[in-house]
């Protein structure tokens, strides 16, 4: 065997002339005989002469083909190489190897060329593609990826997670098994005294990056250095991408209820598409199931969610509850409908008071008003057109009652505001029909239609140092009620003009304060506007 000269962190050469006698020789060597160049590429003085030039790389690439990764150079540094050329090269003292996306750093290394094995002590640290791992022994398949790591410490860079380990088995370029191990995904933070808030304990941790997701066997869940939960399986994303499984439960105990457990799970369908389903068991009242859908598509969206109750064994009957949120574009002949729909329903006047609590699901159905809101509409130009359809659900109380609100079945409105209005002037005309109804018979307030007109005229006059804008504006109204007033009346008419002014000045210069550069502005504004009495 014939040693290679000690030379000042050179590249490991799978065979080195005896002519070779610097470290720059060595490295063009190198470079020249694993890119597969022809050895008369590398025997012109020329070669060796010309000063050092950066230019572009496909090396540089932050993935690799696999046609191409198995051909990719092997480089290796330190600060003393021996070795049998072809064969091996041991690295003392800085010892660094690098091949593709791969980077390995450590105090002592051993590559072997025939099997591609490299074995390093010491401070061992190994960088592939942004995922690092930090330990006291190695020994991998740099191009395959294969080995183990022993007392590991990791980190991965697309989501942040990171932990330790007594053993990292490296399977291939994308799994490992990591044992003895813990995992969290709070930011590490400086100090020996700093602990995670939450952290995952596990006898076997299995990573695939990949599939981008990783699984867990005979866990424990810790929360601020308390155990929470043990579990025997669970599994989790590495990324910020979707994964269908169980969620975190909800644990609770009340005086009314008794002690309840929620248990959601969630169904990742489609990249656009997901649900969460949910059963919760309630010790006094009995087993409770419900489920969330949403969808997001190119014209439409929207998330359906229910919930029911079999049996309450408190009040002796079925309890549920069902609502919808959708808002989308249909197409017609006169062009795009936009549809609008917001329902909310439940079995009875006391869901908001037995369910105040619990999932997210049940705590929007905890108030008293709950919409049953449908909206059409049409736009086109300057002009656009709504019918709309709104019932309350009012749940009462016995010992507070509340007025119901009005319903509106149904209401139509048309708009037209002109964009291309000559003059500069601002102008719009609303035309309104609604049906107002309610049981309203406690207050004595009757049913009626509502009809209106508004129109207005306005001429904004701006400039950089301010602004004034007069306006002119109509309200006409009339009122159908569907029984006799206490005047007699069952019509009622108005009309009211109004005038406005508003005005307002615009005053800024550059200051100073503690220091910094500031913009200081100041913009006082005076509006007025008129509308003459009418005793209605």
């Amino acid at each position: 065997m014939t040693p290679l000269p000690d030379l000042h962190r050179p590249s490991f050469l799978p065979h080195v002339p005896r002519r070779a006698k610097s470290g720059r020789a060595a490295v063009q060597w190198a470079v020249g005989m694993l890119c597969g160049l022809p050895l008369a590429a590398l025997a012109q003085p020329s070669a060796w002469d010309a000063p050092a030039a950066l230019r572009p790389s496909p090396l540089l690439g932050e993935t690799f083909p696999e046609a191409v990764r198995s051909q990719l150079p092997v480089f290796v540094f330190g600060d003393r190489i021996t070795g049998q050329p072809d064969v091996r090269a041991e690295i003392e003292g800085n010892a660094e190897l690098r091949r593709g996306d791969t980077v390995i750093r450590a105090e002592r290394m051993e590559y072997t060329v025939s099997d591609d094995l490299a074995r390093a002590s010491g401070q061992v640290r190994i960088n592939r593609a942004g995922n690092v791992y930090e330990g006291k022994a190695l020994e991998l398949r740099v191009n395959a990826f294969e080995g183990f790591f022993t007392d590991a410490r990791y980190s991965f860079l697309r989501n942040g997670a990171h932990g330790d380990a007594v053993r990292v088995d490296f399977i291939d370029r994308d799994r490992a098994d990591v044992h003895h191990a813990t995992y969290t995904t709070c930011t590490r933070e400086e100090g020996a005294a700093w602990r995670p808030d939450w952290v995952l304990r596990a006898d076997r941790i299995h990573l695939d990056q990949a599939e981008e997701g990783g699984s867990a066997e005979n866990a424990v869940l810790e929360f601020k250095g308390v155990p929470l939960l043990p579990i025997p399986y669970i599994s989790f994303p590495l990324s910020d991408k979707r994964k269908s499984g169980l969620l975190p439960p909800t644990v609770g105990l009340d005086s009314v209820n008794g002690f309840e457990y929620a248990q959601p799970y969630y169904w990742n369908i489609a990249p656009n598409r997901d649900a969460t389903l949910q059963a919760a068991i309630m010790a006094k009242r009995g087993l409770q199931l419900g489920g969330e859908f949403r969808y997001l598509e190119p014209t439409y969206q929207g998330q359906l969610r229910a919930d029911v109750l079999p049996s309450d064994r408190l009040r002796d009957r079925t309890r549920w509850s069902y609502g919808l949120q959708h808002s989308g574009v249909i197409g017609s002949p006169l062009g795009g409908l936009g549809v609008n729909l917001n329902i909310q329903r439940v079995s009875d006047d006391n869901y908001w008071r037995d369910f105040a609590r619990g999932s997210q699901q049940l705590a929007q159905l905890a108030q008293r008003l709950l919409p049953g809101d449908a909206q059409l509409s049409w736009a086109e130009g300057d002009m656009s057109v709504r019918l709309r359809t709104l019932k309350w659900q009012t749940l009462q109380d016995v010992t507070a009652p509340i007025v119901p609100p009005y319903d509106r079945l149904p209401q139509w409105q048309w708009r037209y505001a002109p964009t291309q209005l000559g003059g500069g002037f601002d102008a719009s005309v609303e035309l309104d029909a609604t049906r107002f109804q309610a049981d309203r018979s406690r207050t004595g307030q009757p049913n009626a239609q509502r009809s209106y007109a508004l129109a207005q005229i306005s001429r904004p006059f701006l400039a950089p140092q301010g602004f004034i804008t007069p306006r002119v504006q109509l309200h006409a109204s009339h009122y159908q009620f569907d029984s006799m007033l206490a005047n007699g009346a069952r019509s009622f008419n108005r009309a009211l003009p109004t005038i406005s002014l508003d005005s307002g000045l615009f005053f800024e210069r550059d200051t100073q304060y503690f220091g910094r550069a500031f913009l200081q502005t100041l913009e006082p504004r005076a509006f007025y506007t008129y509308t003459p009495y009418r005793d209605q």
